[in-house]
């Protein structure tokens, strides 16, 4: 168990490896905290807090944490005085605001699992608490760390290009990720979690306002629904459950397929990790994990609610015009497709490598970009950002150099405001004037 809030610490001085306690020790925390096994002399793991005991546990033996340091509660790690350089804040979607405005006026750096809260109001707060407190916030826009993504920034900041004119992206979730996650599993559900487009596509529209190069996007439309995952859709002789399902076999979505035939393979990163979060998974595990949890029931007996596919169309400054489009429906899983056109030329990307076509010598530029990142690592997913993300943190945090972050407090509100707009225009079927968002959308969850 983890220990109660009785216990005090006292004031440690702040040494060199950066220091972090992790709130929040599921998936996304778990990867993050492996920069530390990774990188002992640049990052300790010194604390942890989570309600789970089996999560709390497994960081505690991996990072060899002090048992007066392990809490089911983050709120007894800030009664505490400061005994961390940082904090990593992996908590589900809906319980970031808190624990990050109240480390962040304790004194702690804060990295903050994205999105940054589920209201605009929210994120406006956590960027206040951070700047008056005077502490580096770094929310995780892992796409920004993406080395070859990173690539088209520097390209369209270097003129590559010219101006740029229009943007079109577009976010290929995959068939079975989509099921994974917003069908059976944690942002299924906007009242649980919040809307997809916040949940999935903060880091797309992050991009496009990133890739803008400080234009102010001034009109926001948007569109989507939730398709096909319904009941009515449900077939005929289809079970509740995968594993009692008498047209299983047929179905690209079943629950069989996605988890028990992977494990079968040998496979038991994510998503099957995920399904067991008291367990390793193995056979029998996963197989009980499908007869009695979330993530064995029929994609069509589910209590999701959140788009399948919404398009985004933008209008910033200057007249730079950006598409949008994020499906669920596709063979290739968030590789990310973007073309943008420019005045002398045109940069496009396929998820491997960058084109860049130039309209007056008529020839074609291809561009790549090593990762770096440590091969066969937990630290390898989204192209190898998750590790120069935390790199970048940590780096940050020990030099008190806060340029090092690429996704810092004001412009990634801005972006996250510009996702609330576009939400509000699909709720309302309107374009929305950005700047003049609905003060009651800022606060509540539509």
């Amino acid at each position: 168990m983890g220990q109660n809030c009785s216990s005090r610490g006292t004031t440690l001085t702040m040494p060199s490896p950066v220091d972090v306690i992790v709130v929040g020790a599921g998936s996304r925390g778990g990867i993050y905290s492996h920069f530390a096994s990774i990188h002992p002399q640049r990052m300790k793991v010194v604390g942890v807090a989570d309600p789970r005991e089996f999560a709390r546990n497994q960081l505690k033996q991996l990072h060899r944490i002090a048992d007066d340091n392990i809490f089911e509660d983050w709120h007894c790690l800030v009664e505490r005085e400061k005994f961390a350089d940082a904090v990593l804040i992996c908590t589900p979607d809906r319980l970031h605001k808190e624990p990050a405005v109240a480390f962040a006026k304790k004194g702690y750096n804060v990295l903050l699992e994205k999105p940054m809260a589920t209201t605009a109001k929210d994120c406006t707060e956590i960027v206040q608490a951070c700047t008056q407190s005077g502490v580096m916030l770094t929310v995780c826009h892992v796409l920004r760390y993406d080395p070859t993504i990173h690539k088209i920034k520097v390209l369209i900041d270097a003129g590559a290009i010219g101006d740029v004119i229009h943007i079109q992206h577009l976010e290929p979730v995959g068939f079975y990720h989509f099921a994974h996650s917003f069908v059976r599993g944690n942002w299924r559900n906007e009242a649980e979690s919040s809307f997809a487009l916040l949940a999935k596509s903060c880091h797309d529209i992050d991009l496009i306002h990133h890739w803008a190069g400080g234009r102010r996007c001034v009109k926001v439309s948007s569109f989507g629904a939730l398709s096909h995952f319904k009941k009515e859709n449900k077939p005929i002789g289809a079970g509740d459950r995968c594993l009692e399902c008498a047209v299983e076999r047929d179905c690209p979505y079943s629950a069989r397929k996605i988890y028990l035939d992977s494990v079968k393979k040998g496979h038991v990163g994510w998503p099957v990790s995920v399904i067991c979060p008291s367990s390793v998974p193995d056979i029998e595990s996963v197989t009980e994990a499908l007869k009695i949890g979330p993530y064995g029931r029929c994609v069509y007996e589910c209590d999701n609610d959140v788009c399948t596919n919404q398009v985004v169309n933008m209008e910033f400054e200057g007249g730079l015009t950006a598409a949008f489009s994020m499906v669920a429906f596709t063979e290739q899983m968030c590789k990310r497709k973007t073309v943008i056109s420019g005045s002398k030329g045109e940069l496009s990307y396929d998820g491997d490598e960058i084109r860049v076509f130039d309209f007056l010598t008529q020839k074609i530029t291809k561009h790549t970009a090593p990762s770096n990142s440590p091969a066969h690592s937990i630290m390898s997913g989204h192209g190898g950002a998750d590790y120069h993300l935390i790199d970048a943190f940590i780096s940050a945090v020990a030099t008190n150099d806060p340029s090092l972050i690429r996704s810092g407090p004001e412009e990634t509100l801005l972006s996250h405001k510009l996702v609330f707009e576009a939400e509000q225009s699909r709720l309302e079927g309107r374009v929305v004037h950005c700047g003049a968002i609905d003060q009651s959308y800022m606060t509540e969850q539509h």
